[in-house]
């Protein structure tokens, strides 16, 4: 028997202040519809609802909240730090430095990031339920709504594997939230080791993927979501965890399989142009397995679906701070990305992704000075020194909406991408000692650069982080400690056993010491 430990969210209850950031799912019905005890479960064509609901719940914050986002990303050497100055949030310099003592434990920063995971797996347990509901009422001769309904359980199920990868990679050792019957468990629960986690999310994701539409997710039945290959390739990277950095490891065998079956559906291909694909153009494109999908309903003013909260929102964010006068290419400064990622980018004259990856700006503190944009913007200086700012959150005014103001306003948060499918196929090969050249090659072509014969291991890992700078997800720090080499960059500030994970937030550990 597998040795999870399970917690039951039935309702919207959870860990100490977990319980305040689930006050926007409490008794509030998922996506606007009426309340349970309201819900005709009969009528089929509500079924969807509860699904809408939880992506929407991993759009709003869980996924993309700004705190959280800062302190994933500023552990990485890709970024220079995590606010416009370090004197704002110094905790994230500390996390930077990779600090473990009780300022960083009572950071409501950490706590918010750990709200935002298990306020997703919360709205995708209560969806689950309502689900029950509706399949409750559906007769066994009507085996098409009961594959429907089995699917819309697969979608929900991917987002709450995807929610505890996120927390497990930050956090280590946590709890599975899954469901049971044993609420008193709340507040006694124990975690599960950072390996029951991934293995949970494998065996989860082998249920989901018989289940899922066989479908790229911009052809599927709502366009967007989550298919077989999303699943597959969320076991292939939960394998890749634990498979680390041994070689031999039987889960390179299960990395490799699920990549193959990716390429070998015939279904993916790589966007052409990488800069034009984290921008309108690119959205939902052949490449995407999983995004999150937003929208200003093409119209100048009125109602905006868009990430984050107010001022935090996902691409403002990270947007050029100072005076942009009046440009909506403006936004908060935070996690600008680092003189090292610059300089990696430029000594291997990777020059597509340096013009997609680095939004340079005018001269440091000389708001009268600026450099235009490819798509011809001008980016000003400004008085925080930051010579740097993400460009895979830049989308040109030219593609905006006429009217709208919100930096990124409209375009889509891209997580799971096929160029990811790629490389860990090239890696699992070349791990098991065959040849990765021709998955790594596509990825390299797509960007103007050359093949590479007989690719190593390590020439594998450098595209990876050439492909994924600066892409939110922490992909560089995780590939560095799964392969054992982030002591050999961080130094000696990094400290094996004790760096990889930040600490439980401590208003958690107040509320149930299981979690210490």
């Amino acid at each position: 028997m597998n040795n999870y430990k399970y917690i039951i969210l039935s309702g919207c209850i959870g860990i100490a202040s977990l319980l305040s950031g689930c006050e926007k799912f409490l008794d509030k019905p998922l996506e606007n519809q009426q309340r349970s005890e309201e819900i005709d479960y009969t009528n089929l064509s509500l079924m969807y609802a509860p699904v809408s609901g939880v992506y929407r719940a991993a759009a709003d914050d869980n996924l993309v909240h700004w705190i959280d986002l800062s302190i994933r990303c500023v552990r990485e050497d890709d970024y220079q730090q995590g606010a416009p100055t370090p004197n704002d949030n110094p905790e994230l310099m500390a996390i930077k430095n990779f600090q473990r003592d009780v300022t960083i434990q009572s950071y409501w920063g950490l706590n918010q990031s750990w709200i935002s995971y298990y306020s997703l797996a919360i709205a995708a347990n209560n969806a689950l339920i309502e689900l029950d509901h509706f399949a409750e009422t559906i007769s066994s001769e009507n085996t098409e709504a009961a594959a429907r309904n089995n699917q819309y359980k697969a979608e929900v199920r991917f987002l709450r594997a995807y929610a505890h990868l996120m927390a497990s990679r930050l956090f280590g050792d946590v709890p599975i939230l899954s469901n049971s019957d044993d609420i008193a468990a709340l507040t006694t629960i124990e975690k599960s080791t950072a390996a029951e986690v991934r293995q949970f999310i494998i065996e989860e994701m082998d249920v989901c993927a018989a289940h899922l539409e066989d479908a790229r997710p911009n052809q599927s039945q709502h366009v967007g979501a989550v298919t077989r290959y999303s699943a597959l390739l969320l076991k292939a990277k939960a394998a890749a965890d634990l498979a680390g950095n041994d070689n031999a490891s039987p889960y390179w065998d299960m990395v490799l399989e699920a990549t193959n079956e990716i390429i070998g559906s015939n279904k993916f291909s790589l966007y052409p142009n990488f800069y034009q694909l984290f921008k309108l153009p690119g959205r939902l494109s052949d490449e995407s397995l999983f995004e999150l999908q937003y929208s200003d309903f093409g119209l100048p003013t009125g109602d905006i679906v868009r990430p984050g909260v107010d001022w935090g929102t996902f691409f403002r964010w990270q947007g050029p701070s100072g005076d942009q006068r009046g440009s909506p290419i403006s936004g908060a400064g935070w996690v600008p990305p680092s003189q090292d990622i610059v300089d990696f980018l430029t000594e291997r004259e990777d020059h597509t992704r340096l013009q997609t990856t680095i939004l340079y700006c005018g001269v440091d503190g000389d708001p009268n000075t600026y450099v235009e944009t490819p798509s011809g913007d001008r980016v000003y200086g400004n008085p925080f020194g930051i010579k740097y700012f993400n460009g895979k959150t830049y989308l040109p005014v030219s593609q905006m909406t006429e009217g709208r103001i919100e930096y990124g306003a409209n375009n889509n948060v891209r997580i799971l991408r096929y160029a990811d499918v790629l490389l860990l196929n090239a890696e699992a090969k070349v791990r098991k000692g065959q040849n990765g050249d021709e998955p790594f090659r596509l990825v390299r072509e797509r960007v103007n650069l050359a093949p590479i014969t007989g690719v190593t291991l390590d020439e594998i890992l450098d595209e990876r982080r050439a492909e994924f700078a600066c892409e939110w997800w922490g992909e560089r720090f995780n590939d560095l400690v799964r392969t054992g080499r982030a002591q050999q960059v961080f130094g000696p500030r990094f400290t094996p056993g004790q760096s990889e994970y930040l600490p439980i937030p401590q208003a958690q550990i107040d509320a149930n010491t299981n979690l210490r």
